[in-house]
């Protein structure tokens, strides 16, 4: 068996943990920057994320979630099955200075299904060029 392939994104957000814990944790918050939802920081809970649809890669653009860790405010983690896709997003805040460093891990992607690579491709850049910054906006706008 092939090794899993994964995301691995951290980057300094100049605001305390307590509100980026905020940004990942509340669903209208989080439909700003991610995607429409239903989450509910429970864990067990099972959400949906809805996006584009992209049937020539057979993704019906519905993402089922569950969330599988909340550690308030240091650490959620949730099943993310959408298409051929089954797989981890963890995120993992640790204090720093005034700020907090967020940690993203997107694991679980099979890299001897090209599909998935490259899914795996388009997420590595857009959770970095696009993803990143609306959340960096959302958080702005908590101030």
């Amino acid at each position: 068996m092939t090794e899993r392939a994964t995301v691995s994104v951290d980057q300094f957000l100049a605001h305390p943990p307590r509100k980026v814990w905020r940004a990942l944790t509340d669903s209208d918050l989080l439909a700003r920057w991610l995607m429409p939802n239903d989450f509910r920081p429970v864990p067990g809970h099972r959400f949906t994320f809805r996006t584009t649809p992209r049937p020539r890669q057979g993704f019906d653009g519905v993402v089922h979630c569950e969330v599988l860790e909340l550690d308030e405010p240091r650490r959620l983690r949730w099943a993310w099955r959408g298409g051929r896709l089954d797989t981890v997003v963890s995120w993992s805040l640790v204090p720093e200075g005034r700020g907090t460093r967020l940690f993203l891990e997107h694991s679980g992607f099979d890299p001897d299904d090209p599909v998935q690579r490259r899914t795996f491709t388009l997420l590595d850049g857009g959770w970095r060029s696009h993803v990143w910054p609306r959340l960096e906006h959302v958080l702005t706008d908590l101030a």
